[in-house]
């Protein structure tokens, strides 16, 4: 699995996300990721079969949304990414949030696995708890968690779990998309400034000395090279102390745990699993 990802979560454009994957595969990322609440699979499918880049060379990540958390339904919704995508097989398939018939859904990723239609399966926005449940009942441990990880929340004890449990951490909105000015941030920028990087480039460094794969997101091509432009620094102990000194503690967005928040964000998709 490669270190550095592209996503394409809040791309619902067609053409502008078939466009930012086939930047993303010209500029050497071997890792997109898409899901089925992107509503953008079909145009991540197209820039890959239009790509020169071998489909074997490519890593390519969709979830299943909390609508097709059953057994049946989510055998139904592995097939439907598939078709969308173009591809005969994923190379890793998540279970996009934690609620829901998490046991019904994961026992269709296990069969799908078995069928071969997807290489590894994972889960997303998985607390601690929630992971270990999953990992007891069940005959296939998740090989990846992706959760929300950023400097100004930096779930040092969920990635710790993890490291502890050998599942992958994997961080969506790394930039926690520019709030409190991450961007231009003084402590994060006199860091990039040692190396000539910018904070961004600095941000995805972090997370990759963290052991935590990021998949970062742009459609603009000069940014999506600069994302990519990671490899050839590396931040020294004081540097990752001083971003390590940089958490919030809480979530940039909203809290997983919250009922109300559930209800709001969720409650529609969750009640389709009545009918």
């Amino acid at each position: 699995m490669p270190q550095l990802g592209f996503g394409v979560f809040q791309v619902p454009d067609l053409a502008v996300c078939e466009q930012a994957v086939s930047d993303a595969l010209a500029t050497g990322y071997r890792l997109i990721d898409t899901a089925a609440a992107y509503m953008n699979e079909e145009a991540v499918g197209a820039a890959i079969a239009k790509s020169p880049v071998a489909r074997e060379d490519i890593f390519v990540t969709s979830k299943l949304w909390v609508d097709h958390f059953s057994y049946e339904k989510a055998k139904q919704g592995v097939d439907d990414s598939l078709r969308k995508l173009g591809l005969d097989y994923l190379d890793l398939y998540l279970l996009h949030q934690p609620y829901g018939d998490v046991a019904g859904a994961w026992r269709a990723l296990e069969e799908a696995q078995q069928a071969g239609k997807i290489r590894s399966i994972g889960v997303s926005n998985f607390a601690p708890d929630q992971l270990i449940n999953l990992e007891l009942m069940s005959n296939v441990k998740p090989a990846v968690n992706q959760i929300e990880v950023s400097p100004w929340y930096q779930e040092k004890d969920e990635v710790r779990f993890a490291e502890e449990q050998d599942v992958q951490v994997e961080a969506w909105a790394p930039f926690a998309e520019g709030k409190h000015h991450i961007f231009t941030d003084p402590t994060i920028a006199a860091i990039g400034a040692k190396y000539g990087k910018t904070n961004g480039q600095v941000i995805l460094r972090w997370l990759l000395q963290r052991g935590i794969v990021a998949i970062p997101k742009s459609v603009h091509k000069e940014r999506i090279e600069e994302n990519f432009d990671v490899f050839d620094f590396e931040l020294s102990d004081e540097g990752m102390a001083t971003i390590a000194g940089l958490d919030r503690h809480e979530s940039q967005f909203f809290d997983h745990r919250d009922p109300t928040a559930i209800v709001s964000i969720f409650g529609q998709s969750l009640r389709a699993l009545r009918s």
